[in-house]
């Protein structure tokens, strides 16, 4: 079985009751929704708010019905609300979310989605991530690192899926500016593996500018 297959046969199993399969749920989805959660309140309380989001999938599971796809974007979403009930406990607030209206979603030459980044899981390139508009940031991690499709990271994101498509673009392109210029991280888009597009075709890693690239539609 594929990961998704095995992904979606570890829910089911852990909905009736097996504590392994739920530690084998946990072991595959906990590190990108970690990521996630960083993006949304850092790394001094990431932890505490996913933790506290695990407690409620384990709570709401045997309410969820779908695959793999589905529980990653249920999953998103539960850790996202916990995260912005932190920030609004904490007094804070997230940085400025940009007008999806100013997102035309005309799609550009190139496009970075199949530069999918497993380099996502250091620090380093996280901190990067925060350098971004928060409505690129969220995009970003949720359609490369949480491995969500347009549709249901625009349903997390309570947005159109080409606003989140046009975001996860805009996004990825000021990253790869920013690793450019940054020594540390100046090859993490380089020699990534391979990530999968729509219909679960293969899209290619490498170059972000490369000749051939997907386009914006295939985000």
């Amino acid at each position: 079985m594929g990961d998704d297959a095995e992904l979606t046969a570890a829910v089911l199993a852990a909905q009736n009751g097996d504590e392994t399969a739920f530690r084998a749920v946990y072991r595959s989805v906990h590190p990108r929704l970690l990521g996630y959660v960083r993006t949304l309140v850092g790394d001094l309380d990431a932890e505490d708010v996913t933790s506290e989001s695990w407690l409620q999938i384990a709570r709401d599971l045997e309410r969820f019905s779908g695959d793999a796809d589905r529980f990653r974007g249920w999953a998103a979403r539960i850790a996202r609300n916990r995260a912005l009930d932190h920030i609004r406990m904490r007094g804070r607030r997230p940085m400025a979310v940009g007008d999806e209206t100013e997102l035309t979603g005309r799609a550009a030459e190139s496009d970075t989605a199949g530069e999918a980044m497993e380099a996502l899981a250091t620090g380093r390139t996280f901190d990067l991530i925060a350098r971004l508009p928060q409505d690129q940031a969220e995009a970003v991690v949720l359609r490369v690192v949480v491995g969500l499709d347009a549709k249901t990271a625009a349903e997390t994101l309570g947005k159109r899926p080409g606003a989140v498509r046009t975001a996860a673009h805009r996004g990825l392109r000021k990253l790869a500016e920013l690793l450019g210029e940054d020594p540390d991280t100046a090859g993490a888009l380089d020699a990534l593996p391979a990530q999968r597009g729509p219909r679960g075709r293969v899209l290619p890693s490498g170059g972000v500018t490369h000749a051939g690239a997907p386009t914006q539609k295939d985000m």
